[in-house]
């Protein structure tokens, strides 16, 4: 944010004060949980992800949310993070569509995390990543927290489309969205993990396979 500048002393007018406590409530609001069948989404504030991530402690969700990470999912390999944190740094308002923790319901363990990667674009569409620990890997998470998300994003304003982005390599990513019959659509070359294969479904396209 620009630097005000005033002759003597400072005083903050009501629009200020009134600016600044919205952005406090955005950047600690927390997203209600997805619940699925075996899974519950865990959001995390967009306050306690800049601590994950700065100071990588997770203690401050884990409390909150009553649940354990001795995987320590996002703690040792931040990967989403190093794109997450800086978005919500500029605007808190779009972590409502970012990291959420994969909790496995019997164990009350983080598996995974999930998150989209950023709000819906200029044309409504929206993609999404996800990790799952190699643990709990072939056993249908994937799937349950992918389906558990998109429907979560089905209720907000704004969405017309899902895109899912994987390496040509990645077989069983691969396997997991043509579950889902998302249709091919073409390659892009990332700057980082080089070709992705491109999947999208428009909105109304999902809803017919899988309802509201």
């Amino acid at each position: 944010m620009a630097e005000i500048r005033r002759w003597g002393k400072p005083k903050r007018s009501l629009s200020f004060k009134l600016c600044a406590m919205i952005k406090s409530e955005e950047i600690n609001l927390i997203q209600p949980v997805i619940d699925t069948e075996r899974l519950e989404l865990h959001h995390i504030s967009g306050a306690d992800l800049i601590t994950l991530f700065e100071d990588r402690d997770d203690r401050p969700i884990l409390d909150k949310a009553e649940i354990s990470n001795p995987h320590r999912v996002l703690v040792d390999f931040q990967g989403p993070l190093h794109w997450r944190v800086p978005q919500v740094k500029v605007d808190a308002s779009c972590n409502k569509w970012f990291v959420r923790f994969i909790v496995q319901k019997n164990s009350r363990e983080v598996i995974g995390s999930t998150s989209f990667h950023g709000v819906p674009d200029e044309n409504g569409m929206i993609e999404i990543g996800l990790g799952i620990e190699s643990d709990f890997q072939n056993q249908g998470y994937a799937k349950e927290a992918l389906m558990g998300m998109w429907k979560w994003a089905l209720e907000q304003p704004g969405v017309k489309s899902f895109r899912y982005t994987v390496s040509p390599e990645n077989a069983p990513s691969i396997k997991v969205v043509e579950h889902f019959g998302f249709p091919f659509i073409g390659v892009q070359i990332d700057e980082e993990d080089g070709p992705e294969n491109i999947y999208e479904i428009s909105v109304a396209d999902f809803k017919t396979k899988f309802g509201d």
